[in-house]
């Protein structure tokens, strides 16, 4: 009876066939701005229903427009571009100078099992520590002027670089490793010729992830001791209840992230073209 009963279903499911699976299509570059475009666009328009609403005062979110207008303010009396020069002249120091460093270590880490040994637990251990807390020591280490800045951002990018950049050099296939010895290459040799550029697409991200981490702690580095900025305003702005200003640095703020991180991707486009995925 077992039998009998089984082997019908056994036979409509042969002639079925296999189950299709389903197929994530990616989506075309106009699919993809399209799409963005109206997740922004729903999204203002869900804080202008909330605000006309009433819901919320506008002291502590106001209106779109409102917000529109503080920051033509801010451009027509020349103030918002000054900050923006500012703060992006800051980001990029500590940023760059940050990254300068932490590749090579990252490389040494990565590839070098002693050095791993020895470094990889610092930085692990310094990454937890809060960077706010540094902002006193910075002020005694190198004063109040742009140096702080730096450090700031410094601080906050440098040490998770090391770690990505040592993981990205350690997904490296090792063939590609053994490769240098195979062909009588020294191992500095090794490193910059075959090591350094394979794991180069991975660093790349890494560096544009940790680009929005500097854009981060700019806001910290820009609370003490600055006079312009958009930190700064920022902080003029909440001491004087000026909502609408705060908001409109923010989305400044993240409107400059945008931007670089646009750049970021689309340079990695052209230098990795090579890779599957990245037309």
């Amino acid at each position: 009876m077992t039998v009998q009963s089984t082997a019908p279903a056994a036979r409509t499911q042969r002639a079925a066939g296999p189950r299709r699976k389903a197929v994530l299509t990616p989506l075309t570059r106009r699919q993809y701005v399209t799409t963005a475009i109206v997740a922004f666009v729903a999204l203002i328009a869900a804080w202008s229903a909330i605000t006309a609403s009433q819901l919320v005062q506008p002291l502590f979110l106001p209106s779109p427009l409102a917000v529109v207008q503080k920051l033509g303010e801010q451009a027509a009396n020349g103030e918002l571009w000054s900050d923006v020069g500012v703060s992006t002249y800051r980001v990029m120091v500590g940023y760059l100078a940050s990254s300068i460093f932490a590749i090579p270590i990252g490389l040494l880490c990565g590839s070098i099992p002693r050095v791993e040994a020895a470094i990889e637990p610092i930085m692990d251990f310094i990454r937890y520590m809060p960077v706010v807390a540094f902002v006193p020591l910075t002020i005694l280490w190198v004063g109040t002027d742009d140096s702080q800045k730096f450090l700031i951002i410094f601080l906050g990018t440098f040490f998770q670089q090391v770690l990505m950049f040592a993981d990205a050099v350690r997904r490296v296939p090792m063939a590609f490793r053994n490769l240098g010895a195979t062909l009588g290459l020294s191992r500095a040799r090794s490193l910059m010729r075959i090591v350094f550029p394979s794991a180069l697409p991975l660093i790349w991200d890494a560096l544009r992830i940790s680009l929005g981490w500097a854009w981060t702690w700019l806001v910290v580095a820009e609370l003490v001791a600055a006079t312009e900025g958009m930190g700064y305003r920022i902080t003029q702005a909440q001491r004087f209840l000026e909502t609408d200003l705060i908001i409109g640095y923010v989305i400044v703020l993240g409107l400059l992230g945008l931007v670089f991180d646009q750049i970021m991707r689309g340079l990695g486009r052209q230098f990795f073209r090579y890779l599957k995925g990245r037309p």
